[in-house]
């Protein structure tokens, strides 16, 4: 099985308004988030790649324009855009664009990840 990834990074603001009172996620805040999506292959195309990584400015757009600088809690219309959330999200983009997507991680901080393989 062949595999690469590619790393992405945009800034945002997001809300989970769901959590308990008091808890420091409730608060409006912002992060610097990572994006790493992972595809897969048996087989190499005609040029040696999985997927030539030029082919994935779509997902780089998306990021762009959607997500970045962006409230994700407005863009997706959902109280609990958590790293998980977006993990699926993007990866629901991603497969629809490119059959070889395995997985998307997703990272909020230094130290934290989420990722979604079905």
């Amino acid at each position: 099985m062949y595999k690469i990834t590619k790393e992405f990074h945009f800034s945002a603001s997001h809300q989970l308004c769901e959590m308990p009172e008091g808890h420091p996620c409730a608060r409006l805040h912002g992060h610097n988030y990572i994006v790493v999506v992972e595809l897969a292959s048996e087989f190499l195309n005609e040029y040696g790649f999985v997927v030539d990584f030029t082919e994935l400015k779509p997902l780089k757009r998306f990021i762009d324009d959607e997500l970045d600088h962006r409230h994700l809690n407005e863009v997706f219309g959902h109280d609990q855009v958590t790293s998980e959330f977006l993990a699926k999200a993007i990866y629901e983009f991603c497969k629809g664009h490119w059959t070889e997507t395995c997985a998307v991680r997703v990272s909020e901080t230094p130290k934290t990840w989420a990722e979604y393989r079905p």
